[in-house]
């Protein structure tokens, strides 16, 4: 586990819409092929694009992660429901995204007692171990012929 005393986690600013939307889209490229076909991935390159993300960071919803001033992950939440978590592929292993979800969920918890994600086929793994659990799967289509499918899970956050 990272030394949490060091790391910086905070409310991004509009100045940091351009990398953050490098570091997920660096991550993407990086890892959904290994799991889905062109169609996906591009679908997920231009959902978190720079618009969404500056989007987002004007709403006040999205959060970095940093370490003397480098940018080492982001998450981002509306409501109860997290989304958008990229740790710089670099960092990956090293417990930054355990951190990250747990600040969300810290700042989930003062107004919902559970939170929620919408699982990757990579990430789901990820958000078992951060104590989610499936209760629903879903479907979309992309395009093509092509169907995303993917897991909604959910956390108590009173129980932990």
């Amino acid at each position: 586990m990272p030394e949490e005393n060091r790391l910086v986690f905070r409310r991004a600013e509009a100045g940091q819409a351009e990398d953050i939307f490098r570091l997920v889209q660096k991550c993407i490229s990086a890892v959904y092929p290994l799991y889905y076909r062109d169609e996906i991935v591009n679908f997920f390159c231009a959902l978190h694009s720079l618009e969404h993300i500056a989007q987002d960071i004007q709403a006040g919803n999205v959060y970095v992660l940093e370490h003397g001033g480098a940018l080492l992950g982001t998450g981002s939440f509306c409501q109860e429901h997290i989304t958008r978590v990229y740790v710089a592929s670099e960092k990956r292993g090293k417990g930054y995204g355990r951190v990250i979800m747990e600040r969300l969920e810290q700042e989930i918890r003062k107004s919902s007692p559970t939170a929620e994600v919408d699982a990757s086929l990579p990430a789901s793994r990820f958000y078992e171990r951060c104590g989610y659990q499936t209760v629903k799967h879903e479907q979309y289509p992309v395009g093509n012929g092509i169907i995303l499918v993917y897991e909604i899970m959910k956390k108590d956050l009173q129980s932990g």
